[in-house]
């Protein structure tokens, strides 16, 4: 019988908690977490998810496509509005990789290098 486990929290890796995790709470709306500091900040959803940035001194950021340093994982947010969307994230420091698998959805990475995609809601 499988375990019933239920996702509470991810974490990212990252040289700057609070950065990161003020890109994420300005691109999403979710709240930052009352304990947040310079080592490890992080955002509440409303379904009680936790998302964590924590700090990590040697930090690479990943390299997309190509994979010398790998994702390893990415975020895929749905949205209304790709281009509405792409172009908040992009005024907010996100950037976006030349390479796009293809029109169905954006592939942006954060401002500590994490790919994370953007889909039609």
């Amino acid at each position: 019988m499988p375990l019933q486990m239920r996702l509470r929290a991810i974490t990212l890796d990252c040289l700057d908690p609070l950065a990161l995790a003020t890109f994420y709470q300005q691109a999403t709306g979710l709240e930052p977490h009352p304990k947040s500091n310079a080592d490890f900040a992080g955002l509440t959803c409303e379904d009680g998810l936790f998302i964590g940035f924590q700090r990590v001194d040697d930090y690479r950021a990943p390299c997309w496509p190509e994979q010398s340093v790998p994702q390893q994982f990415h975020l895929d947010f749905a949205v209304d509005d790709l281009d509405e969307a792409e172009a908040r994230l992009l005024e907010l420091g996100a950037s976006k990789p030349d390479h796009q698998p293809n029109d169905r959805w954006r592939v942006l990475t954060d401002p500590a290098g994490h790919p994370f995609c953007l889909v039609r809601a």
